[in-house]
């Protein structure tokens, strides 16, 4: 059993408008000893953010990067926080979404959950193939400018005889 949510699936909500975590992922959650799923609003994307404690834990440690008392400390808690939701998992491994997580992901009948390690998203699934489709051509483009790059003890830098000399 893994501890981390790797890999896509599709599920479509039931009438009642409940949907299946992937067993994977459940398995995952399972380990990670968390109480229910816990939810936010993606930032910049029109996905949610969901997982355990590693979740949780990763948001604090981004929080406490910051004074509680700074402007930087409060819009990051508002987004974190003030948008998250603890859902409750069924025994049979199934949520139901909120209409204010649904809309701000534009979620209908179906949704991709996308692992991320020590998390996972929750998209619209066509939503998710444009973003994916989208990041395989950004990644091209990394992968490309890091072609021309050698490793040394300082990091990545251009080879010799190559560019800048």
């Amino acid at each position: 059993m893994t501890d981390r949510f790797v890999s896509n699936f599709t599920n479509r909500l039931d009438a009642k408008g409940r949907v299946s975590i992937p067993s994977g992922f459940r398995s995952v959650l399972a380990k990670d000893g968390y109480e229910g799923l816990y939810v936010h609003q993606g930032l910049d994307l029109p996905a949610l953010d969901a997982g355990g404690n590693a979740l949780r834990a990763t948001i604090d440690d981004i929080l406490a990067r910051f004074s509680p008392f700074s402007d930087e400390w409060e819009l990051l808690s508002t987004a974190l926080n003030g948008t998250s939701e603890v859902l409750k998992v069924d025994p049979e491994g199934r949520i139901m979404l909120s209409e204010a997580l649904k809309a701000h992901a534009g979620i209908g009948d179906a949704v991709t959950f996308v692992g991320h390690g020590h998390k996972f998203q929750i998209w619209e699934p066509e939503r998710f193939r444009a973003h994916l489709d989208a990041a395989r051509t950004r990644l091209r483009d990394v992968k490309r400018t890091l072609g021309g790059l050698v490793p040394s003890a300082g990091g990545l830098v251009p080879p010799a005889g190559g560019a800048g000399t």
